[in-house]
């Protein structure tokens, strides 16, 4: 995702707290309306990192109808989804009912467990993340997966009219016939989210158009933007906190994948963040942070990490949810005048990326079932493609998905965060909307691999020697390229 929806995490998503990949995301909370409840204990997170011990399996049902619809999902966000659609429309809940079976991702447990139900034609409706999306839409599991078109639904159509993410449908098409087979609901195009007070000091202006010149927003490279990280330092600011919050817009705006024509391949944009993130080092432009630990939530807040005396940094770079389930709950307070809250503004980022996000997919069995197939169709195209107030992205883009005052989040539908009420008073009141539609328009899904996860641990890993002085780059490539042919067997 305090106005956080309780929730039940990846692994995927811890790991992106050990400065892997993907974000921690929240998801709905339990429901009391819940007819069935097996599960066994494992590990959860809330938003701001702390791990807790909850539920691993979870199977769950809603509705009442004779037609039982199987749906799977790592977290309990897509089945409350279900849940709310239900209650929206009760005869839904007296056509079908929908079973649900909610396996964490702790100690990689959800995809064998989902590939296996899969090949027995035991699933009708489930969800996967940025981490190990590309496997169900476009890789080794891409054949199970019904093409939307093939569950009745006008995809076309109700691509243009909801205006959704180019980058959400890139990664939801399988290439063998180019089928739209998965669509995310929420969008994380990535915007820069920087501190007001220290713009003014440094740049005169805590205006986005200001920043924006200043940083070299939108201009696809770098060149500005260390010469902003100059004019900061001068005053005793870094510009970030740590090299992790600027890997995800290396990474993600790369001109590249890891993996062409089935070799390990680096891009000249990830071969640079050998050079970034010594730099960041060597020149004080950041406070040597690790994403994910108590030092980088310190940047949050503004203060000094414990037995250090270093100034807040100036901006992070993420999604909306980063926002909302992290930098809210990290800035030391609940209000304008406490900690940081209502001191940051949000703008496009000098290259365009996305965060995280959970895909949507139909399964051809269920496309094949006369009985089940309109009733997928229907939770997908409501979850995904609905661009109307009665559709699951206007109540998410609006915070009233459990009731008003909740929280605002970016969505799949440009339509939508259009007409929707973006403004935040931890954003000093700014509609936070209009910059990350940019950032959403910005964001490409063609370098993606379904090995990204694994690969960018094991190239962080080396990056983090070499800019401390451990090995050099040579070493540290070498070592990379023997590490993923060890891990995954691809040679490069």
């Amino acid at each position: 995702m305090k106005k956080v929806i309780a929730s039940l995490l990846s692994v995927a998503m811890i790991a992106a707290m050990a400065g892997c990949n993907q974000p921690a995301q929240p998801t709905g909370s339990a429901s009391s309306e819940t007819k069935s409840g097996e599960s066994k204990p494992a590990e959860t997170t809330t938003a701001g990192g702390e791990t807790t011990t909850t539920e691993t399996t979870v199977k769950e049902s809603y509705g009442e109808g004779p037609v039982h619809i199987n749906m799977w999902s790592f977290t309990n966000e897509v089945p409350n989804m279900a849940k709310k659609y239900i209650s929206l429309n009760p005869d839904f809940g007296k056509k079908y009912t929908i079973d649900v079976t909610i396996i964490a991702t702790t100690n990689g447990t959800y995809q064998p467990a989902l590939d296996a139900a899969l090949k027995n034609g035991e699933v009708d409706l489930y969800a996967a993340e940025a981490a190990f999306v590309l496997k169900y839409a476009q890789g080794d599991a891409a054949q199970f997966a019904a093409a939307y078109k093939d569950l009745g639904i006008d995809v076309d159509k109700d691509l243009k009219d909801a205006e959704i993410a180019q980058y959400t449908v890139d990664i939801g098409t399988r290439p063998s016939d180019k089928a739209l087979v998965a669509l995310g609901y929420q969008a994380t195009g990535g915007a820069m989210i920087y501190r007001a007070s220290i713009a003014k000091e440094v740049f005169g202006s805590d205006e986005a158009a200001t920043v924006e010149k200043e940083v070299g927003a939108g201009s696809g490279n770098y060149d500005t933007f260390w010469k902003a990280a100059e004019k900061l330092k001068a005053k005793g600011y870094p510009i970030v906190s740590g090299d992790g919050d600027v890997w995800h817009m290396v990474e993600n705006s790369s001109s590249s994948g890891w993996i062409v024509d089935g070799k390990l391949n680096i891009a000249p944009e990830r071969q640079a963040f050998f050079d970034i993130s010594k730099q960041l080092l060597d020149k004080g432009w950041s406070n040597e942070t690790q994403d994910w630990t108590p030092a980088w939530y310190a940047d949050m807040k503004g203060v000094s990490q414990e037995g250090k005396d270093n100034k807040p940094a100036f901006c992070f770079f993420g999604p909306a949810w980063l926002i909302n389930y992290v930098m809210v709950g990290n800035s030391g307070g609940e209000k304008a005048g406490e900690g940081t809250y209502g001191d940051w503004r949000v703008c496009k980022a000098p290259a365009g990326f996305f965060w995280g996000g959970t895909w949507v997919l139909g399964s051809k069995s269920a496309a094949e079932n006369a009985d089940k197939k309109a009733g997928v169709a229907e939770l997908i195209r409501w979850i995904t493609l609905d661009a109307t107030d009665k559709g699951l992205q206007y109540m998410w883009a609006n915070g009233t998905f459990n009731g008003e005052g909740g929280t605002k989040d970016c969505v799949a539908s440009g339509k939508v965060m259009a007409t929707a009420d973006g403004k935040l008073d931890f954003l000093g009141g700014q509609n936070m909307f209009p910059a990350f539609i940019a950032a959403n328009a910005n964001a490409t899904g063609k370098n993606m691999t379904q090995y990204d996860e694994t690969i960018n641990s094991l190239f962080r890993e080396q990056v983090n020697q070499y800019a401390h002085g451990q090995k050099s780059v040579d070493d540290a490539v070498k070592t990379f390229k023997s590490n993923v042919a060890d891990k995954l067997g691809v040679e490069s």
